[in-house]
C-alpha cells in the first residue's frame, strides 16, 4: 500500500486538450484567487499580486493590564461593643483568605437571667447565619431583636475594619 503525500498545488498554467502545441490560453490558466480553492479534491492556493504587496495591519495595541486583585483579608478582628438596652455585645471574627471561618462573641447581653438565656440560645444560630452567608446580612432571630441587632453590628464593624 502506498503512502499518500501532501496534496500538490495546481500547476499556473493547463495545457489545453488540443492536438496542437501546448500554449495557454485564457480559459487555460489557472484563476488567481485570495483564498483557498478546492480543485478535484486538492486544495490549491495562489497568492495574488495584490495579496503580496498589501500592507500588513498595525499591531494592536496592548491591552491594558488588568488590576491586581485586592489582598483578601487575613486575620482576627474584633467588632465594637454595641450597646443594647439589655447590655453590650462584641464578638471578634476570624477571616483566612477572605473567607470567614469563625465568629466568637467576646460579650453578650447580660442585664438579668431572661437576658442571657435568651442571648445564649440566638448567639450558636447568629454564628451559624454569619459563616453560611459570609456577612452580617442574615435574618433576625426570633425572640433575641436586640442581641441579633447588637450582634450583626459589631459583626459588620469586624468585617468593615477587615475590609471584607
Amino acid at each position: 500500500m502506498q503512502a499518500l503525500s501532501a496534496p500538490q498545488a495546481a500547476p499556473a498554467t493547463i495545457p489545453a486538450p488540443s492536438a496542437g502545441p501546448a500554449t495557454p490560453t485564457p480559459a487555460a490558466t489557472a484563476p488567481t484567487v485570495s483564498g483557498p480553492a478546492t480543485t478535484a479534491g486538492s486544495a490549491a492556493t495562489a497568492p495574488t499580486a495584490a495579496a503580496s504587496t498589501a500592507a500588513a495591519p498595525a499591531p494592536a495595541a496592548p491591552a491594558p493590564a488588568a488590576p491586581a486583585p485586592a489582598a483578601r483579608p487575613t486575620g482576627t478582628f474584633t467588632g465594637s461593643s454595641v450597646r443594647t438596652p439589655y447590655g453590650p455585645v462584641q464578638v471578634s471574627v476570624t477571616i483566612a483568605n477572605g473567607t470567614i471561618t469563625e465568629v466568637t462573641a467576646l460579650q453578650l447581653t447580660n442585664d438579668g437571667g431572661r437576658s442571657v438565656a435568651i442571648s445564649a440560645q440566638a448567639a450558636p444560630i447568629l454564628r451559624s447565619e454569619v459563616l453560611s452567608a459570609q456577612s452580617a446580612k442574615v435574618s433576625n432571630v426570633s425572640g433575641a431583636t436586640y442581641t441579633t441587632r447588637g450582634y450583626l453590628t459589631s459583626v459588620q464593624a469586624a468585617l468593615d475594619t477587615a475590609g471584607f
